[in-house]
């Protein structure tokens, strides 16, 4: 009986729908934490700490909503977990950052109170709660995000090199003499500022140096599942490259891919909504086909439906979907004990089962 049992557990495991990280769920949440504050932190550097000031009052009202309803049911020290300021501070990054932080701390509170509570919890939510928050403001106060981006490399896709600044200049010239001078290559002009901006913009953008230290850092203690992001940038980026110089009067295979993975929130998409292992498909096929279906939908809303913020609203739209994945994946998937067990085995399983 005990070499069934084991044998029966062994099976079942196979069966488990399963999303094993190498780090608690506490410490993958504070991470994320320490990375998105680096990058709120590069972007406050060079707008008077506007960005600071946006995430200070997402972050306060995040945390207190948590705190209020987290009282309420008698148990306020969930705050602790970090995952409401991890909610706020990505959406922060989604954030124009010369928008107001009132909106700030109005699409946190309703991050929090509805898109997290309202369905249960952490762990219970269908849509990431910074998506929600961010997408409650975007369409509460949507002058807000046009005025904020308004002189941003992002409106004006077609003509980024323009946006060069004198140091950069400097810089690329070196880097041209230098390092890039042994391959044969040159920087084009422009391209230093997608990682050092001093543009009006989205906060990820303007801080993504630090958010690419910061995706490497939760990379490296992995604290996702690197192959997530890789896959969704991967399809994003290969049909920039085809097609991305198109809307703009290019040729095919001309499409700027280095701007596009580093405007638009994308990395912020990638890293931190795609790798969320609460929202997404839990079978490896189905992370798999949501993933490569975001960074499609991410391609044709930014390039042919002109969205500055494509790629956010594509994994928005493939959380919709969701629950029908998740439904396809426990009838293909696990609820096929009938076809892994023999009818002796299934027998001795269900009389393990009765007396567990």
């Amino acid at each position: 009986m005990a070499e069934n049992s084991v044998a029966f557990f062994e099976k079942l495991q196979l069966l488990k729908p399963q999303i094993n990280l190498a780090r608690s769920t506490t410490a993958r949440i504070w991470l994320v934490n320490l990375c998105a504050f680096l990058a709120v932190l590069q972007s406050s550097l060079s707008d008077s700490f506007s960005s600071f000031f946006v995430a200070l009052g997402a972050v306060t009202a995040a945390v207190l909503t948590e705190f209020l309803i987290s009282y309420k049911k008698g148990n306020w020290k969930v705050i602790m977990d970090g995952s409401s300021a991890a909610s706020a501070l990505i959406m922060t990054l989604l954030l124009p950052n010369s928008i107001s932080p009132l909106y700030a701390a109005a699409g946190a509170a309703f991050a929090i109170a509805v898109i997290k509570h309202s369905f249960g919890g952490l762990g219970s939510n269908w849509l990431n709660p910074a998506a929600g928050g961010w997408l409650f403001i975007r369409f509460s106060w949507p002058g807000a995000f046009i005025g904020a981006l308004e002189g941003s490399p992002l409106y004006q896709m077609d003509t980024f090199s323009l946006f060069a600044a004198p140091q950069d200049d400097v810089l690329r010239s070196f880097l041209n003499r230098t390092i890039f001078s042994l391959t044969g290559t040159e920087l084009p002009g422009g391209y230093l500022d997608l990682f050092i901006s001093r543009f009006p913009g989205i906060i990820a953008d303007r801080g993504m140096m630090a958010l690419i230290v910061g995706t490497i850092i939760i990379t490296a203690f992995r604290a996702n599942r690197s192959w997530v992001p890789a896959a969704y940038l991967a399809s994003f980026g290969i049909l920039v490259r085809f097609a991305g110089a198109l809307p703009y009067g290019g040729e095919m295979w001309n499409g700027d891919v280095l701007f596009a993975l580093c405007s638009g929130g994308t990395l912020v998409a990638a890293f931190f909504l795609a790798g969320d292992p609460i929202t997404g498909a839990k079978s490896t096929r189905g992370i798999l086909l949501t993933t490569l279906a975001g960074g499609m939908l991410a391609f044709l809303f930014r390039y042919l439906g002109e969205e500055p913020y494509g790629a956010v609203i594509a994994l928005i739209c493939i959380n919709t979907f969701l629950p029908l994945v998740k439904s396809l994946e426990s009838r293909k998937l696990y609820q096929t004990s009938s076809f892994i067990f023999s009818s002796g085995e299934e027998k001795n399983s269900k009389a393990l089962m009765e007396r567990l």
